[in-house]
Parts: structure tokens; C-alpha cells; sequence
């Protein structure tokens, strides 16, 4: 019988791999988000973004949505939420009024400096330029005021586009960054690649080239000076610079003061913190302005409220500036010597050429100064002595109670003025207001914004009764999402900063800042809020700690003097050194 050998020759078994699997443009947005780790989107639904927010749907675990009640509350939210959290802010909005509801929140975040990804549906690519339903040009509505704006048609761009959007928005100086996608992009379905995260556009620099024949030259300036100044702004904060910062200024003991947006980079009562400058700024940053020799500016653009006149703005001093935008650098004040860099590492390379100082004898000049003010302005405004409440006792009552630890967000107006010179803070990112465009309405939304980043800080909007009832319908957003911020009413029955230029330089011709409020403690408990009104200085302390130990949102009205006047002040076309104090 014949033998059959039978050989057992190993087969490689071949691994299946799994082909990727198609998805919608919507859903690659979503992803995006996720892997660049969102967590929180503002926004307002609509037909041209719908298909996002179907998508949206099935990611109620990884992203929260919060539904505003306007788009300019939603952006004002992302850009609370921006500043409190030192992320990137997100906003969801549809095409037409959905997109151009965001133009007065994405001009406030360019000139702040505050990161944001702004996503709007659009109309379908073919119907781009009919004057399709909701259709507006909102590219070229945003390029003034956006970092950078893209218009996606296709599906495969999604991915790219967003990462790059991320990249260019919290990269370099932060700022708003708005893409639009059309609806077929959104619907299309396509194989997309493992998201990468964007680390470099080609002719986009946003981390520059530290030169150190320039840190050599401010280092010998500063070590040379008989009275150093330094002004600080928001920079610092957006550099996570704080620590260097501080450093900086105490090995050479350099007296600091702090532009509107900066306050809280350095604790309100650190030894060398002098004070705020500017038009409402405090008297001896102001007036010493023009007697240093030595000004040192670090992450702050010089202002008109901070300079005053330029032409009779610090002209004895050599100018030293130091600032990650270069065109930031010779734009308004010539410099000694420019730096161009984060200071996070710029600022480190400088204190190191430091000689250890103290300027006591200058500082003592600050110190004059506040006493002079304190006597003529502070005094009256935090204890005030007539029947009327005034703004600064509000606020000194306040910081009594949270000990500087509160997040404090402002609208626009004398009560902002009035809460940037007298709040306490011991924390960065702790003041979080609207700067260079100076929006009313801002302080309601953002104040939710930042509480959705900070939740176990309290978090305190304060606001005028003029800005209020701008975005006041955000009370719903409120009351939808049980938000636990504290909301404190300033009514002097005016819209007070117009009234307070009437006054002083219009022979009192009150044109139309009379303003009527509703009954705001019978509005909020409308949306489901507790509220109190306060008209009396022996409820106020009681009416406050009240406020702030509630487990929810809470609204206190405060009727404050009507025709109470915020000093000091630079009057518009007048030198720093021309401040009045009444």
C-alpha cells in the first residue's frame, strides 16, 4: 500500500484591516473639537448649521452645548470663558444674522486679544452669491476683524482648516478666528485621515526670534536709572507670565502699574503695584509718567486712554517695549529699545541682567501721590459720608467679603471705572471686562462664560442699568443651565460715563442718558432668579453676604448717586500729567 506523506506547511494568516469609515463634514468637526480637547460650545442653532447640530446630537458625553439667546451673548460667553480659563473659546452659529450677530463680539475679542474658534453654517456652495435665504458675504463682513477667516466648501478641508483655525488662534497674540462652512460641506460624507494638530503654517511666525543684543540694551537702561517705570498689561496674563513677571520687578525694584486689561497679572496689594493708568487710572502712575526716566512697557499696545496726548507723553524717557506683536512696537510710542517676544521668555532673559535695586526714594513718590489722592478722591468714594450709596463702598464691600479671591466680570461704563480701581484681587485672569471696544452687554454673558471655566470660583457681574438691558435676555441662558453667578446692579438712573462728559465738558446738556429700568428683582424672579434691591447703606453689607453665600444665581439691584462723577480723570486731548482729581 503506498504511503501518502502529508506535509503541514504554516499559512500567515493575514490581518484584516479595517477600512475607515466615512463620515459627514459635520461629524468631522465634532471630532476636531474633541481632539483638541473642547469641552464647552456656545451657541445658537439655525437652517444653514444644522447639520452640525445633528451631529451634535450623538456627543452630548464629550461636548456640553449651551443655547444663548442671542449670538452676541454666545460670543461674549466664549470670550468669558477665554479669559477665566486661558483656553480657547468656542461659539456655534448659522449663516445670515446667526453670523453677523457675532461682528460686535469678534471686534471686541481682536482688539482684547482673546483666542476663539467661530464656526457659522453657510448656504449651499451653489447658492453662494444668489442672495440665497440668510445668505451674507460673512467673510468679508469678518476679515477686519478676525486673525484669520476661511470659507470651507468641501468636506476633506474640514480637518486642516480646524487645526489650523486652533493653531492660529491661541498661537502668538490670541485673537478670533471665524470659519464658515457651507451646507453641502457639512452633509458631504468623506474618508478623513487621523486628525494632526496644526504646529506650523508656512509665513505665519508666531513665536519670534529673541534677539539678545536687545535684552543686553534694556538690561543696561534699566541698571542705569534713577526712576524706572514699568506698565504692564494683558500680555503677561496671556503669556502665563505672572511668575516671571514678578520676579522681574522685584530684583531691580521697579514700581509697576497695571493697564485696564493687566489688573490682576500682579496682586492689588503686592508692594510695587502703584496702581491702574489712564483716563480713570490712579494719580501717581499718571502724573510719574512724565518725570521717569526709564519706561519699561511690557505686553501692553499704549492706548489712547493710557497715553493721553502723545506728543506730551513721557518725553523725557527712553522707552523700552516689550510685546509678542511687532506691530504693536513704534505704533504709537518710539522706543528705545524694542523687544519683540513672549515675555514669558523674554522677561526671564532680562532679570537675569538685573542688578538687585530698590528705588526707594522713587517709590516714595507713588507713595506721596496716593495720599494726595486718597485725601481728595478715595477716601469720600469708599466711605462716603453723604446719604447717597456710592459705587466704591459697593465695591469695597465687596471685596471684604471674597477676600480679592472672586472672579469679577464688568460691563462698560463708571461703574467699570469704578470696580478696576478699587477691586481687590489676589489671583490672575481674575478681571475680566471689555477693553479697547468698550462693548455694553458684555458682562452678563461673559460673566457665564467664565463660570463655566472656573466653577468653584465665585463669580461676580457688575454692571451698569444701561448695560444690563442689552443683553438682559441672557437671564434665560441662566435659568436654563442653573448658572451660579452673582449679578450686582449699579442703577444711578443714567447712562453715567455719557452723563459724567455732559457735565464736565458740554455745560450739563443731558442729551438723552436719562434712562428708565424695568423693575430688574421682578425680571429676574421672571426667569426663576432671587433678587433684592438695596436703596439704603445699612442694608448693603447684609444684602451682599447674602447674595454671595446663595447656591445660585442671585440679582441685586444697588441705587447708587445720580450724578456721582468717577476721579481722577485725564480729560480727553489733555497730557497724563494733566489729570484732575475733582
Amino acid at each position: 500500500m503506498a504511503t501518502v506523506a502529508v506535509t503541514t506547511e504554516r499559512q500567515d494568516v493575514i490581518p484584516e484591516i479595517p477600512v475607515p469609515a466615512a463620515i459627514s463634514g459635520a461629524t468631522s468637526v465634532l471630532e476636531a473639537l474633541v481632539a483638541e480637547g473642547v469641552d464647552t460650545i456656545f451657541g445658537y442653532p439655525g437652517g444653514a448649521i444644522m447639520p452640525i447640530y445633528d451631529a451634535l446630537y450623538d456627543y452630548a458625553a464629550q461636548l456640553e452645548h449651551i443655547l444663548v439667546r442671542h449670538e452676541q451673548g454666545a460670543i461674549h460667553a466664549a470670550q468669558g470663558y477665554a479669559r477665566a480659563s486661558g483656553k480657547t473659546g468656542i461659539v456655534f452659529a448659522t449663516s445670515g444674522p446667526g453670523a453677523t450677530n457675532l461682528v460686535t463680539g469678534l471686534a471686541d475679542a481682536m482688539i482684547d486679544s482673546t483666542p476663539l474658534v467661530c464656526i457659522t453654517g453657510q448656504v449651499y456652495a451653489h447658492l453662494l452669491g444668489t442672495d440665497a435665504f440668510q445668505e451674507t458675504d460673512v467673510i468679508n463682513i469678518t476679515t477686519p476683524v478676525t486673525k484669520w477667516n476661511y470659507q470651507v466648501t468641501d468636506a476633506s478641508e474640514i480637518p486642516q482648516v480646524l487645526a489650523r483655525a486652533f493653531y492660529i488662534a491661541g498661537s502668538g497674540r490670541p485673537g478670533p478666528v471665524l470659519i464658515d462652512i457651507t451646507k453641502n460641506a457639512q452633509l458631504q460624507m468623506f474618508t478623513p485621515a487621523a486628525y494632526t494638530k496644526c504646529t506650523h503654517i508656512r509665513s505665519y511666525r508666531p513665536t519670534p526670534i529673541i534677539r539678545n543684543n536687545y535684552i543686553a540694551e534694556a538690561a543696561a537702561l534699566i541698571n542705569a536709572a534713577q526712576k524706572p517705570f514699568v506698565l504692564f498689561g494683558q500680555g503677561v496674563i496671556l503669556g502665563k507670565a505672572e511668575d516671571e513677571f514678578k520676579a522681574f520687578i522685584e530684583k531691580a525694584g521697579l514700581p509697576a502699574a497695571w493697564t485696564l486689561l493687566g489688573l490682576s497679572a500682579l496682586p492689588t496689594d503686592h508692594p510695587l503695584n502703584v496702581g491702574m493708568l489712564g483716563m480713570h487710572g490712579n494719580y501717581g502712575p499718571n502724573v510719574l509718567t512724565n518725570e521717569c526716566d526709564v519706561l519699561i512697557a511690557v505686553g501692553m499696545r499704549f492706548d489712547d486712554r493710557v497715553t493721553g496726548r502723545l506728543d506730551k507723553y513721557a518725553r523725557q524717557a527712553r522707552v523700552i517695549h516689550l510685546d509678542i506683536d511687532p506691530s504693536e512696537i513704534d505704533k504709537n510710542v518710539k522706543t528705545t529699545v524694542g523687544i519683540w517676544g513672549d515675555c514669558k521668555v523674554t522677561l526671564p532673559l532680562l532679570t537675569a541682567l538685573l542688578e538687585p535695586r530698590s528705588h526707594k526714594q522713587w517709590l516714595a513718590q507713588f507713595n506721596t501721590c496716593r495720599k494726595a489722592e486718597e485725601e481728595a478722591v478715595i477716601q469720600n468714594e469708599l466711605y462716603p459720608t453723604g446719604e447717597q450709596l456710592s459705587m466704591g463702598e459697593v465695591i469695597r464691600h465687596i471685596n471684604e467679603l471674597t477676600g480679592g479671591e472672586a472672579i469679577i466680570v464688568t460691563d462698560v461704563g463708571q461703574h467699570q471705572m469704578t470696580t478696576s480701581r478699587y477691586a481687590r484681587f489676589t489671583k490672575s485672569k481674575s478681571n475680566i471686562t471689555s477693553g479697547g471696544l468698550g462693548t455694553m452687554g458684555f458682562a452678563l454673558p461673559a460673566a457665564m462664560g467664565a463660570r463655566f471655566a472656573e466653577p468653584d470660583r465665585p463669580v461676580i457681574a457688575i454692571i451698569g442699568d444701561g448695560g444690563i438691558q442689552m443683553t438682559i435676555q441672557e437671564l434665560g441662558t441662566i435659568m436654563q443651565y442653573g448658572i451660579n453667578i452673582k449679578i450686582v446692579i449699579l442703577n444711578n438712573q443714567y447712562l453715567g460715563m455719557v452723563r459724567q462728559w455732559q457735565q464736565l465738558f458740554h455745560e450739563r446738556r443731558y442729551s438723552f442718558v436719562d434712562i428708565t429700568s424695568p423693575d430688574y428683582v421682578q425680571v429676574a424672579k421672571g426667569y426663576h432668579i432671587d433678587g433684592r434691591k438695596v436703596e439704603q447703606r445699612e442694608e448693603l453689607h447684609g444684602a451682599l453676604s447674602h447674595m454671595l453665600q446663595s447656591d445660585s444665581a442671585y440679582l441685586l439691584e444697588v441705587m447708587v448717586a445720580r450724578e456721582h462723577n468717577v476721579f481722577p480723570m485725564v480729560p480727553q486731548g489733555c497730557s497724563v500729567a494733566e489729570i484732575r482729581l475733582c
